[in-house]
């Protein structure tokens, strides 16, 4: 009982220590004087002032950034052909002048299509040709002549032997009519070729005379070139396409929107080594 009663005097002592020290201190605080605040100067010190942008912005700049942004958002969107789709292209004539000039008399119902000026003896003149002559045997078999692939081969007028150009000539004068706008689109899948259409481009493309099969194939030499080729080659332009045809301007029938039945289109186009241009 003693001990627990020494115990409970020491404890309120224990308890009281910081409560006096801390009357102490204050008492200490009461005693110093008071003194007036030292403001200083509002401004940081060594750190430059940001500075006004005095620009001025006019309605270009802000239709410009509307511009890229709905250029942005276009971009993003998927294409999606549509399902049937026929461009009002000019009719043009081959004949009487280009008997064999069904390459740049296409050719100049898309440039004039694409706001070129230029007609079909204008690129006559201009496409890249083949200077090599027609050489045949004494049964006329053909022995040499020109690459279609270098220019044109032959005589487009008709008063000599003609054939005719490939894809590579015809880009070259694209490009030179519409810089930078050329498109080759040989070799690529039909349906490319329909989704160019869709997107509000006529196609010049290689088929034959009728848009069947070739039948009347011959070869020659070109240095050390071998060439094999169908002699009913024959080349329009593609204006359009639903689901079971595509329209074609035929520079030889001098009709326009010809239907031919998509299918069989496609195995002649396959049969010329599917070769189509046009621009962008």
């Amino acid at each position: 009982m003693k001990k627990l009663s020494l115990f409970a005097l020491i404890l309120p002592l224990l308890g009281c220590s910081h409560v006096g020290e801390n009357n102490e201190v204050s008492s200490k605080q009461n005693n110093i004087k008071q003194e007036p605040p030292i403001i200083e100067d509002e401004k940081p010190k060594n750190v430059s002032s940001t500075k006004e942008d005095n620009r001025s912005y006019n309605f270009n700049d802000l239709n410009s950034q509307i511009i890229n942004i709905s250029q942005e958002e276009e971009t993003a969107k998927p294409f999606v052909k549509k399902e049937s789709t026929l461009l009002d292209v000019i009719i043009i004539r081959q004949t009487p002048e280009l008997r064999n000039g069904c390459e740049v008399t296409s050719l100049a119902m898309m440039l004039n299509y694409a706001g070129v000026q230029t007609n079909k003896m204008e690129l006559y003149r201009q496409i890249k040709k083949d200077p090599d002559p027609l050489i045949k045997s004494p049964k006329g078999d053909f022995l040499h002549w020109g690459n279609p692939d270098h220019g044109f081969v032959g005589d487009m007028t008709g008063k000599q032997p003609g054939y005719a150009a490939f894809e590579q000539p015809m880009i070259d004068l694209i490009n030179k009519k519409l810089p930078g706008r050329a498109v080759n689109l040989t070799n690529q899948p039909f349906e490319k070729i329909l989704e160019h259409v869709s997107s509000g481009f006529p196609v010049v493309i290689w088929t034959t005379g009728d848009y069947r099969l070739p039948d009347r194939w011959e070869a020659w030499n070109h240095g050390k070139e071998y060439i094999k080729t169908p002699l009913d080659l024959h080349v329009v332009l593609l204006v359009g396409y639903d689901e079971g045809h595509v329209y074609l301007n035929d520079p030889l029938s001098g009709k326009k929107q010809v239907k031919v039945n998509k299918d069989q289109f496609i195995a002649s186009w396959n049969a010329l080594k599917n070769r189509a241009v046009s621009y962008k």
